[in-house]
């Protein structure tokens, strides 16, 4: 499937006009971390096996995980994901280490697709017209996003959200792996964001989140890079969509090393607050 495949499958971009059938809420609200029962971690996997949750029987949900390379990390994320959620996308980007049989032998019913592009923002977009479930969950396959939080995300979409936005700066929320540089240069851009857009964003360029599927018009990402989160965070502010900061504790990647570099993503976030900044 080709790129002009993909734009054939998606809806257009809603008009301003059906940006009506949303709440205009720009106000932010913390879903408190307490409300969510999150269990311990433990080594061995049938020992970590989320116990079911009703909240999330109530709803489908369909977590989209992009790969490159993270066989060795998957385990940590299939042992703590729920047993409830409705499917799982994984969207690999030419793994050559076994990431895709790994996928397989932790979750059988994985539903693993190539990407069509190249980078993170690709690799999500594709898993996101791939999903089929309500409610639409994005995850780290580095095991630095915990999925036994995924029921916090959902009670906050549940309770009236269109998008739950993960924070790792406000109560019950944190991170063992955020440089100081990161750190000031996530607020310093978050502050820009809400400036123009009207948001209240405490954490910006965090990869834990989760939306209605009715949503992914509004908030579909046209990038590569790690910039995709902030695209989507304005996407949303900008359609008045209602946004729920939920607390969530960024990890440490188990295995390998990441590719995200402060500096040079920083200017590509800073490059497309700007460019969406001027888009008609």
């Amino acid at each position: 499937m080709g790129q002009s495949d993909l734009t054939q499958l998606a809806p257009p971009r809603p008009s301003s006009v059906d940006l009506k059938l949303f709440p205009p809420a720009r106000t932010s609200v913390a879903v408190a971390a307490e409300d969510v029962e999150i269990p311990a971690v433990h080594d061995a996997v049938a020992e970590v096996r989320v116990i079911p949750d009703p909240i999330l029987s109530s709803v489908r949900v369909s977590v989209v995980i992009p790969t490159l390379n993270e066989a060795d990390n998957l385990r940590h994320v299939f042992e703590r994901m729920p047993t409830e959620v409705f499917e799982i996308i994984l969207v690999d980007g030419n793994s050559t280490d076994g990431t895709v049989e790994a996928a397989r032998r932790f979750w059988p019913s994985v539903i693993v697709i190539t990407q069509i592009g190249r980078g993170k923002g690709n690799a999500l977009t594709c898993g996101f017209w791939a999903a089929t479930g309500d409610v639409i969950v994005m995850l780290d396959g580095d095991g630095s996003t915990d999925p036994a939080e995924i029921p916090r995300f959902v009670a906050a979409l549940l309770s009236g959200a269109d998008f739950a936005k993960g924070s790792r700066f406000i109560a019950g929320g944190g991170s063992s792996d955020i440089t100081t540089l990161r750190r000031i240069g996530n607020w310093s851009l978050a502050k820009v964001v809400n400036y123009i857009w009207g948001g209240q964003y405490s954490d910006l360029c965090y990869g834990y989140n989760a939306f209605w599927r009715r949503c992914l018009p509004f908030v579909t990402p046209d990038c590569e890079g790690f910039e995709v989160e902030t695209l989507m965070n304005i996407r949303a502010a900008r359609a008045g969509l209602r946004v729920h900061e939920v607390p969530s504790f960024e990890h440490e990647r188990h295995h390998g090393t990441s590719n995200l570099d402060a500096r040079r993503d920083g200017m590509r976030v800073l490059r497309t607050i700007c460019a969406e900044r001027v888009r008609p």
